[in-house]
């Protein structure tokens, strides 16, 4: 992992209102709600503050879990007992001489309504939102803890059991979640910006389920390796069965919609390779046998907050819209096509389109490395501004920085009595373009087109380019001289690099 902090992508995240009304239909939260309703006033504890067995009985009912049929449903049950304590739905007060003199499952004290029980029933949706996520907080916990069949097994003879005899460690394990769900956060909000960059009228923001092999695959598998070899496969299938299990337990949390792995693949030949892992095609109701997963929206809003709150950089739409200019500029120059226009409008929303094209272009100025990224930005904003932003346009027709984009702004838009930009203009403003996109790491192809077909329009164009005024013009050439494919042009590229170097250092 690199040493700077988590970088995340863009999110498109629900109204507040609307994730408060979905966490509370959460069934985690939800049987935690109905269990605090039913304990009040009170409800008899032991030390541990759990309910005594019958209550616990009782408390099964009340949520509708059968009993009858072995104890999964008084497990059930005491989870979402659980839930409720932990995330203060319900506050324990266990008697002073009970506490340590009282054997577990006898009374000991009271459970009673906390004070995330008044919150939660004010309605404030900020509120809600934050028990669900302490909720499903305690949900991931308890995905990353031991398995309790095997714990229970080691504990028959009953000697006192150490967490490495179980070959499980906690941390470790939540470690290897985060991870996953951190991927699978990317790969949803990657798979949101192909969909949105892509032609069609197809949703963009609700991504579909990523196969369980592509996500197990993002945690093996090294970017550099074109062809996974068998031990990394089988590794893949190893990883995605550890997920089976996690998600599993999850079901209930609200976080993630799972569709489990087909338990018949589990008793199929051994030797038999994962798909995605190497990339193969296969059709989508054989690739949906090995599982399927996504974040719903309250779990985008949910891990959102859990990588904020670990110092990740995970920006939601409409973070920028009471920013600066400079903010704006300087963010979107990191984001997808699709959520830097949304994010763009959002900005523009509240602003008079005059007073936002001032504040676009001053944040545009500068010769530092990162301004002709600024200037690209601050040029694609502007075309969703209309004719009501044209004088602050021509007000900047003779900056040397910004008078050609002012320039193709204006003709784009009809407006008469455009001054035509003399050579040099025209000259660095194509060379502060390039930078923007050598910058921004474009496609290599389709900036090898882009410089072929420049110098194709101008004659002469490497004796002129050199003698730009402007910081990036050396490295801009010397990039067109790796990218253009023709090779007498490339060597030429690299000569005006030389020549422009020559100059500055003069």
């Amino acid at each position: 992992m690199s040493e700077g902090p988590l970088v995340l992508p863009p999110v498109r995240l629900l109204p507040a209102a609307d994730l408060a009304r979905l966490a509370l239909a959460v069934p985690l939260l939800d049987r935690a709600l109905r269990l605090t309703k039913w304990a009040t006033p009170e409800r008899p504890v032991d030390a541990m503050g759990e309910l005594l067995d019958d209550d616990l009985v009782r408390a099964a009912d009340e949520l509708g879990l059968s009993t009858d049929e072995g104890e999964e449903g008084l497990a059930e049950t005491a989870q979402a007992w659980g839930v409720a304590v932990d995330t203060g739905l319900l506050a324990v007060e266990i008697d002073e001489e009970a506490e340590e003199s009282t054997p577990v499952g006898e009374l000991a004290g009271r459970a009673v309504p906390g004070e995330a029980y008044e919150r939660i029933t004010g309605g404030d949706p900020q509120d809600v939102l934050d028990i669900w996520l302490a909720a499903a907080e305690t949900a991931l916990a308890e995905a990353a803890a031991p398995d309790f069949e095997s714990l229970r097994e080691v504990m028959e003879d009953g000697d006192q059991v150490l967490l490495d005899e179980l070959d499980w460690d906690p941390e470790e394990e939540a470690e290897f979640l985060d991870s996953a769900l951190a991927n699978l956060y990317a790969l949803m909000a990657m798979e949101a910006a192909e969909a949105a960059d892509a032609p069609g009228d197809g949703p963009v923001d609700e991504p579909g389920s990523v196969p369980l092999p592509v996500l197990a695959a993002s945690l093996v598998v090294p970017d550099e390796m074109e062809q996974p070899s068998d031990a990394v496969l089988e590794e893949v299938t190893e990883v995605m069965m550890r997920l089976d299990d996690h998600f599993r337990l999850l079901a209930t949390s609200g976080l993630l919609d799972y569709q489990p792995v087909d338990e018949a693949l589990i008793e199929e030949a051994e030797d038999e390779e994962a798909p995605g892992g190497a990339g193969e095609e296969l059709d989508p109701e054989e690739v949906s046998r090995y599982g399927l997963v996504r974040l719903t929206p309250l779990g985008v809003h949910g891990m959102r907050e859990r990588f904020a709150d670990a110092g990740a950089h995970a920006p939601a739409i409409g973070d920028l819209a009471a920013g600066s200019g400079t903010a704006l500029l300087e963010a979107l120059t990191h984001y997808p096509d699709h959520a830097a226009r949304a994010e763009a409008e959002l900005w523009l929303a509240g602003r008079k389109a005059a007073d936002a094209a001032r504040e676009l272009l001053a944040a545009a100025r500068g010769d530092d490395p990162e301004a002709p990224g600024r200037r690209l930005i601050c040029q694609q904003t502007l075309t969703l501004l209309g004719a009501e932003a044209e004088p602050a346009l021509r007000e900047v027709l003779d900056d040397r920085r910004l008078g050609g984009l002012a320039r193709v702004w204006l003709t784009e838009r009809g407006a008469a009595d455009v001054p035509a930009p003399d050579a040099d203009m025209v000259f660095w403003l194509t060379i502060d373009t390039l930078a923007a996109q050598l910058a921004a790491d474009d496609a290599p192809e389709l900036l090898s087109d882009l410089v072929r077909d420049l110098v194709a329009r101008h004659d002469g164009f490497f004796d002129a380019a050199w003698r730009v005024d402007h910081p990036a013009t050396a490295d801009v050439l010397e990039a067109m001289g790796r990218l253009h494919p023709d090779r007498k042009s490339a060597k030429d590229a690299r000569k005006a690099a030389f020549k422009a170097r020559s100059r500055t250092s003069s």
